[in-house]
């Protein structure tokens, strides 16, 4: 018998805000999620190296966290030494989890450019897609992905409880314009970063002064 799904939340978290946990505990109250996993990448294989070292950019997602009721950190891709690739942690917990159906969470950007990910064309072996976008978009998909949806995707949430992958679901969101990038930037600047982040995250930053502008 299967248990209830899970959320998988994967990124650099460089740092972690609003943009990433918002989406994240929608998800998790429409979908019936048991819980979300935060799980930092050690090695992103789509962008730069992070500008925080992996223990900061852990201790920033496990406070994040703990001010969420039913998120737990997953440190398995910062074990690694090789790039943080999506299909090797989603064969890695379905190993372990055999009959927990898994929910892959993303944003629509991820959706789009997910030809281009190593081996994208198993991830729903493993695990569902959920992905997050803006109420109101009508999205330009590439052909592989339109194809993906036509064959994949669902509105049914219970299909994501009763199978252990292979459904997309789209999910209307709050629009919340914020990126790591301009989080970054607004904190180099010296500006407020107050409702943006944890507050704990917040002054983890204050702390060990990160992400300051060089002198």
């Amino acid at each position: 018998m299967l248990t209830a799904p899970i959320g998988l939340l994967g990124g650099t978290f460089d740092p972690i805000h609003i943009g990433h946990l918002r989406p994240a505990i929608e998800a998790q109250a429409t979908l019936g999620l048991a819980e979300v996993r935060l799980i930092p990448n050690h090695v992103p294989p789509h962008r730069a190296s992070p500008f925080c070292t992996s223990e900061q950019r852990l201790a920033m997602v496990r406070l994040a966290a703990a001010e969420n009721p039913g998120f737990v950190v997953d440190e398995r891709e910062l074990k690694r030494d090789q790039p943080s690739y999506t299909i090797d942690t989603l064969i890695s917990l379905r190993t372990e989890l055999p009959d927990t159906p898994l929910c892959f969470l993303m944003g629509m950007d991820s959706l789009l450019s997910l030809p281009s990910w190593h081996r994208w064309q198993e991830l729903l072996d493993y695990a569902h897609l959920v992905v997050s976008m803006r109420p109101g978009w009508q999205p330009d998909y590439p052909a592989e992905v339109a194809d993906l949806l036509a064959r994949h995707q669902s509105q049914d949430i219970g299909a994501l409880h009763r199978q252990r992958h292979g459904h997309i679901w789209l999910s209307d969101n709050l629009p919340i314009e914020l990126s790591a990038t301009r989080l970054r930037a607004l904190l180099a600047a010296g500006q407020d970063p107050r409702y943006l982040l944890p507050a704990s995250v917040a002054r983890y930053i204050a702390q060990h002064r990160l992400y300051q502008a060089e002198p």
